[in-house]
């Protein structure tokens, strides 16, 4: 082999190995990138949220760990121990201070969607499993830019409701209409969203739906919105820049996973 082959040989071993090398590190920034923030990145995005709504948090969170040491080292003072009961009390410290500061994290995820078209309706999105939620509201004013969401779950179908009360009883009205004929025997409930008197709050929407009555099993739970998701209202007036999709609070961000 001549030494231009041997050279051209050489530089294209070195150009292959370069490409293996930008290749592997393209596959782990796409892995990376599918398994999302991790743990650490997720609790330092619910503490910077919520601090724009708690200027406080800090001195909370420290003040919760604090209290759940002071009583451990109390415990452990009582049994002659007091290193050991310490010790102990230090993870769960950490565990009420993140479980404080979730807590706090969804009530600003709330807030901060309050006002937003389409907050009911990212109300449903902390639902878990059991309910199938349809992502569009089903019923819309375009003037007065009213909203009916819908949800289906073993209580039945749930309504829920963005804008005045006595405002949206047409929708609710109309919806019942159009899905009552396909779904005779099963309970549809109203749940208003607000903050007037007679609303539900919106991070209590979720609670309120989970404490009805469960009538249907969980295939019924399909079959029921299989049947009624087959009525399609191609006319639908979505008014523009309602995207509940875009007014979601992170759940699993304000759960720390």
């Amino acid at each position: 082999m001549s030494p231009s082959s041997s050279g051209r040989a050489t530089n294209d071993a070195k150009s292959t190995r370069a490409a293996a090398r930008e290749q592997k590190r393209e596959e782990k920034a796409r892995k990376k990138a599918a398994k999302g923030p991790g743990y650490f990145a997720q609790m330092k995005q619910v503490y910077r949220i919520t601090k724009e709504h708690d200027s406080n948090i800090t001195l909370k969170l420290i003040a919760i760990a604090l209290g759940v040491l002071v009583i451990f080292l109390i415990l452990g003072l009582l049994l002659n121990n007091w290193i050991t009961w310490l010790l102990i009390g230090l993870p769960f410290a950490l565990l009420a201070a993140v479980f404080f500061l979730s807590r706090r994290a969804e009530k600003a995820a709330f807030s901060r969607i309050e006002d937003q078209p389409g907050a009911a309706g990212a109300a449903l999105s902390t639902l878990r499993r059991g309910w199938i939620v349809d992502q569009e509201p089903v019923q819309v004013d375009p003037r007065s830019r009213d909203l009916v969401f819908r949800a289906v779950g073993r209580p039945g179908v749930v309504l829920v409701t963005e804008g005045p009360t006595g405002r949206v009883k047409k929708l609710v009205t109309k919806e019942r209409r159009r899905i009552g004929p396909m779904i005779q025997n099963v309970p549809i409930h109203v749940i208003n969203a607000g903050n007037k008197e007679d609303q539900v709050p919106l991070r209590q929407v979720a609670k309120r739906m989970k404490k009805l009555d469960k009538s249907l099993t969980r295939d019924e739970v399909s079959k029921v919105h299989k049947r009624i998701s087959t009525l399609r209202s191609n006319s639908l007036p979505i008014p523009k820049g309602v995207d509940p999709m875009r007014a979601r609070p992170d759940r699993k961000a304000m759960r720390g996973r």
